[in-house]
Order: structure tokens, then sequence, then C-alpha cells
């Protein structure tokens, strides 16, 4: 669950029973609970329905501090890790590196993609996670990304359950490198393991230059933190040595690069940056 808004309380809290899964028509998939069995593994995909009204109920329940609660929102983190873990075997079964992607909308993650797809060496997939609609699902799929889209509803993350769900509809055979794209958000994505081995958080240049500090949780996840836009600087009141620096008082260790998708040496460097974690990952 979110470890900052708990949102993901619903299911446990209120004893709700599993109920059939549920898949929406549209190439997304809506999420409910339902038991998952192949010959492969069989295991229960509960956390997903737990967290679908989740905000609802934190509005409706704003005493999130009591005994009762934390319990269950240790127990619905616990789940989660587990399933993360076996989403992380899963892609290492196929010598693929998970990469997540985080941060506010319209910072640039989809676009990145894009323009990603044109100077890579490694082939990829992205499993898409917005609230509504395929839309960033498919723009990747019309430059030729294969793409599985989740359609989150109410929940303002992807968690491993959804995450596991996405990686069986994928071609995972053809693919090197698996983007999760995370939902635009700069506070839950960053508590809800998914199943990756890199975090990269992207932060654009229109968004001000205070976002890296007041998010600090977030950034401090990040592998790479992409200051993304950089093509508006002389637009807006940005120091960006300042928030290189204000990164790495977060998290010392940071890569960092500028990116300009209209100067595609700086997608390059991107690509060449993951390209050398695959590496290094044998």
């Amino acid at each position: 669950m979110c470890a900052d808004c708990g949102c993901s309380i619903r299911g446990m809290e209120t004893g709700l029973q599993e109920n059939e899964g549920e898949h929406s028509h549209d190439g997304g998939t809506t999420f409910h609970t339902h038991e998952a069995k192949s010959e492969e593994h069989s295991h229960s995909h509960e956390g997903s329905s737990q967290h679908q009204t989740a905000h609802e109920h934190l509005h409706h329940n704003p005493q999130l501090n009591d005994v009762k609660t934390i319990a269950v929102i240790q127990k619905i983190l616990d789940k989660n890790d587990e399933e993360a873990n076996h989403n992380r075997r899963h892609l290492e079964e196929h010598g693929i590196l998970g990469i997540n992607l985080m941060s506010s909308p319209g910072s640039g993650k989809t676009t990145l993609l894009e323009h990603l797809v044109d100077v890579a060496d490694f082939k990829f997939g992205v499993v898409e996670g917005d609230l509504e609609t395929e839309r960033d699902a498919n723009r990747l799929r019309a430059k030729g990304i294969h793409a599985q889209q989740i359609q989150t509803g109410t929940a303002c993350h992807l968690d491993a359950f959804m995450v596991h769900k996405g990686l069986h509809h994928m071609p995972l055979d053809e693919m090197d490198v698996c983007f999760i794209e995370n939902v635009g958000n700069l506070v839950c994505p960053a508590s809800y393991d998914v199943g990756t081995h890199l975090n990269i958080v992207l932060v654009s240049i229109p968004e001000g230059e205070d976002k890296i500090a007041k998010y600090p949780v977030m950034f401090r996840k990040a592998d790479l933190i992409l200051i993304t836009k950089t093509d508006l600087l002389p637009h807006f009141k940005y120091d960006i040595e300042a928030e290189k620096a204000e990164a790495r008082r977060i998290k010392p260790n940071v890569d960092i690069l500028e990116v300009n998708v209209n100067d595609i040496s700086s997608v390059k460097a991107v690509a060449d940056w993951i390209e050398f974690k695959r590496k290094m990952r044998g």
C-alpha cells in the first residue's frame, strides 16, 4: 500500500471477499481480485483489489495511526513485496532488466520512450500505468513498441500484482528491457516496489525548481534522475546546477542526465546508461 497516503487498506480492513477476476476488452486490464493459476505457479492477486477504492476509504477514515491499521498496512506491504520479488525473478529468468519510470504527470515519460526506441541498442517493451484510457500505450504501439496498458481506476500508483498481470501479456522472450511506466505521481509510487531492478525518476523544467526538495522520498529512490525539457530553460527561472546539487544532497551517488528530446544525443545518453546497467547485470 502507499506508506504515504494509506490508499491500499480497503480490502484487509473491510474483510472484502475475493471475487472472480474481470478484464476490460479495450486492450487494457482492469484489476479485481482473482486466483491466478498456470502450470508454472498459482497464487492470489488480492493485493490489487485492496486499493481500487483506496482514496475513498482514506477520506472517510482519516484516523490511520491506530495499531490495527498499522498492522493492516504492514501486511499489505509484505504481500506486495513478495509479489515484487516474484516479478523480479520472472524477469531475470528471461534475462530482462526491469526499470520503473516515475515522475509527475507530463514530465515526459512516454515521450522519452517514443524517442528511445530510435536510438537504443536493446529491445524493450512497456507496462503502461494510467488511471484511465489507452492513450499512452497507443502512442507507444504506433512506434512499434509492445505496450500493455493497466488502467488502475482509483489507484494512484501501480502495485506488484498489477505489474505481474501485465507481464503475462508481454513477449518477454523478445525483450532485453521492460519499462514499467508508473502512474504520474511524485508521492505514492516511491513507496511501492513493483519488481524492477532500477528506478528512473524524471523531473521537467516547467515543474519549477523546488520539486526535488519537496519530494525527497521519490528522488532518494532514484538510480537515475532525468531533468527533462531542457530546451525550455530560457523561458523559466530554473537553476539546473542547484537542482543537481539538491538531488545529490538527498542521494549523493545518484546519476543525473539532462534530456531534450529534440537533441537526440541526450536521448542516446539515456540509452547508453541503460545499456551499461544491463551489461553490468550480465
